[in-house]
């Protein structure tokens, strides 16, 4: 499934043109690398880094969505890693030895 469309699904993004200009800007990641085209194709498994406006959160992709159906059916489709509510990754950074 496209990233577009897949943010669009999980409701990331209120419309699918958003999503894609979203991932056009070039801060997010799957897996780790730098993505930069909205028809880039994402699995099941994948692990995505989402730059959202109340800070980077980390979700993993648990199974791709057949619609953009209601908030419960989206979040059923991943989970997030870093923490609900929290930015421990970003944490990890302002730690002092």
């Amino acid at each position: 499934m496209r990233i577009d469309k897949l943010l669009w699904f999980l409701r990331f993004t209120p419309s699918r043109t958003l999503a894609h200009d979203w991932v056009l800007d070039g801060h997010m990641r799957v897996n780790g690398r730098r993505i930069e085209r909205p028809g880039a194709a994402i699995k099941a498994g994948d692990v995505l880094t989402l730059p959202l406006r109340s800070g980077v959160r980390v979700i993993e992709v648990l199974n791709l969505p057949e619609r953009r159906g209601p908030a419960s059916e989206a979040q059923a489709c991943y989970r997030t890693l870093d923490g609900a509510g929290e930015n421990p990754i970003a944490a990890q950074g302002n730690e002092l030895p």
